[in-house]
């Protein structure tokens, strides 16, 4: 797989490393609770680097797909698996790459990490951290925790839950439909601290829109909440409203229901952005479909390597495509100035 960043400014201190370490966070097979197959994820940079710095160029990145067997898929190439992209793909294009791995695969979410690598590079320079945990699997929700324990125990656990008490529950909840042929879907939180007042356009590049638009990018993802989301529609003017406050000489807000934007602009408080994750729709249990090629029903049993739930491996994957949408309106809103 390969990603191309462009407009990246000049001069940031840059290695392969850097992005590696973002796609160690998100590749498979590194825990009994993701799909069995076994990816190194190995990154290059082809282009826009010299002597460890970025040249302005734009900057070509490959990971290599080392663990590959499209045997499963070629015994019901001709089958619209329930839940996938089979159907829509050959009713628009009428042809269709059926080995896996293609642009619907969870694979592609690769190319974002590695980009969204350098996007928090540059976000770091400026003090804005990102930080994304689940904070929901198959109805187990975990309870708030403060932010110090977030950030000190989102990554003690396979499901990336800051929760220790829920974590345990979401893992044996995984385990239990992955014994079944079955997934569980989720909802995964990412915070990004440090933004600055400013970012976002008032109408059609709104921040909110912006993150929408690049979190319900990603395959698996059936809805996004932008701080208090859809309780907003429960709630009241007067407990929606986060009042206003003088805090060390500097305007705050009490609470942060908005999720730190205002009109399409950010706030100064914390970018809070939720998003929910559908179960995997690749299951071994039996399913009804058709064969669009002799256009016939029939049953479906799928083989092959899957996750029974991809919420814990959407987490960077969601952190990258927010670090991406900041960077660009950072750089947008620094041009304007």
């Amino acid at each position: 797989m390969g990603v191309v960043v462009d407009s990246c400014p000049a001069e940031l201190e840059l290695s392969e490393g850097d992005v590696q370490h973002e796609l160690d966070r998100r590749k498979p097979g590194v825990s009994e609770l993701t799909t069995e197959r076994k990816e190194a994820d190995e990154v290059k940079i082809l282009s826009g680097v010299f002597d460890g710095k970025t040249l302005g160029t734009p900057i070509s990145m490959l990971v290599w797909n080392k663990d590959v067997d499209s045997s499963p898929y070629e015994r019901i190439k001709n089958i619209a698996r329930p839940g996938q992209a089979d159907f829509t793909y050959q009713m628009k294009y009428g042809i269709r790459d059926y080995r896996g791995g293609g642009r619907a695969s969870g694979r592609e979410t690769a190319a974002r990490v590695a980009a969204g690598a350098i996007a928090r590079k540059i976000l770091v320079m400026h003090d804005i951290q990102i930080l994304g945990h689940v904070v929901e699997i198959g109805g187990i929700v975990a309870k708030e925790v403060e932010i110090e324990e977030l950030r000190k125990n989102v990554d003690k656990n396979a499901v990336r839950c800051a929760d220790s008490e829920a974590a345990g529950k979401m893992e044996a909840l995984i385990k239990q439909v992955k014994a079944a042929g079955d997934s569980v879907g989720g909802i995964v939180e990412v915070i990004a601290f440090g933004v600055p007042t400013g970012l976002g356009e008032p109408v059609f590049d709104k921040l909110d829109a912006e993150l929408a638009k690049a979190l319900m990018s990603i395959g698996a993802v059936k809805g996004v909440e932008i701080g208090a989301g859809f309780a907003a529609a429960r709630m009241k003017g007067s407990e929606m409203n986060d009042e206003f406050i003088i805090k060390e000489g500097r305007i705050r807000t009490k609470t942060n229901n908005a999720g730190g934007i205002l009109g399409g602009i950010s706030t100064g408080a914390p970018v809070v952005c939720r998003i929910a994750v559908k179960p995997t729709a690749s299951i071994s249990k039996p399913q009804r479909s058709v064969d669009m090629a002799k256009m016939e029903e029939v049953e479906l049993k799928i083989e092959g390597r899957h996750d029974p739930c991809i919420c814990p491996r959407i987490v960077p994957v969601a952190e990258a495509m927010v670090a991406l949408v900041l960077v660009d309106c950072w750089m947008r809103n620094e041009s304007i100035k």
